[in-house]
């Protein structure tokens, strides 16, 4: 079954939508602030950072060249979108609840 017209655009668009809200929350939450960093701050840090990876990941799954018509990786790179938005949310709720 091939991909709806304009997959591969909506899904670049809405990774790096999501990469940016996720590099705002993190200058807005005060990663270059002094201090020392608690248990909580690094479990922040690396639920963005790897939700930052997913985010990043997702054109280049999406635009990767397929073998045959109709095998297009709009699946994976969905999974990898969704995977970098929990992430980055996950980040944001450690945050303000912790």
């Amino acid at each position: 079954m091939r991909a709806p017209s304009g997959s591969v655009t909506g899904l670049c668009s809405a990774s790096a939508t999501m990469f940016a809200v996720g590099m705002a929350f993190l200058g807005y939450w005060g990663v270059y602030e002094p201090g020392h960093w608690r248990s909580f701050d690094y479990v922040v840090v690396i639920l963005a950072l790897i939700g930052f990876a997913a985010l990043g990941s997702v054109p280049w799954i999406v635009t990767t060249p397929v073998a045959e018509e109709g095998e297009e990786k709009v699946v994976a790179a969905r999974r990898a979108l969704a995977l970098g938005v929990v992430l980055i949310w996950l980040s944001v709720l450690v945050a303000v609840f912790a």
